[in-house]
């Protein structure tokens, strides 16, 4: 069995005037907020994503989906910790995890040693273990209109 698995995560939200935006379970000031049915923390969702496909878990909408309505408003580290106590019983460990924000605004430079800080909470890791980045769409498409914030991540896991 391999030593080494890799996950790719990715998540898009609608921006949406009268929500609280929330990425990296940290509330950033900002006129708009993510369209979702939880509170649509696009960061987190992703990085879901990413520890479940490379621990062969469930994807975030197959453990937690949209149509129950108890994961109606919730807070996306209630999702991660659900996530976590799953991963807890696969014999991997997070090795590192890379985050690319795609939004062209608010720039993310002042919020991301919080975001880094909080997910590596999370994730009871070393904050030197998560790594954010922030990229605009540079005036093109959904994220460069302002239209909508999105998320890649990768996770590196190794064996206990």
């Amino acid at each position: 069995m391999a030593k080494l698995r890799i996950g790719l995560g990715y998540d898009l939200h609608r921006t949406v005037a009268g929500r609280a935006l929330v990425l990296g379970n940290v509330v950033i000031p900002h006129e708009k907020g993510l369209d979702g049915h939880s509170d649509a923390d696009v960061v987190v969702h992703a990085l879901i994503d990413a520890i479940t496909g490379a621990a062969g878990l469930p994807d975030v909408g197959q453990m937690f989906p949209n149509t129950d309505p108890k994961y109606k408003g919730i807070d996306s580290a209630e999702l991660l910790k659900g996530t976590m106590e799953r991963f807890a019983g696969t014999g991997w460990r997070i090795v590192n995890v890379d985050v690319v924000v795609l939004a062209q605004r608010p720039k993310l430079l002042p919020y991301k040693s919080a975001m880094v800080k909080r997910l590596a909470e999370l994730l009871k890791v070393e904050e030197g273990q998560v790594n954010i980045k922030g990229k605009t769409g540079e005036g093109v498409d959904a994220v460069g209109e302002e239209r909508a914030i999105g998320c890649h991540c990768v996770v590196l896991l190794e064996r206990d």
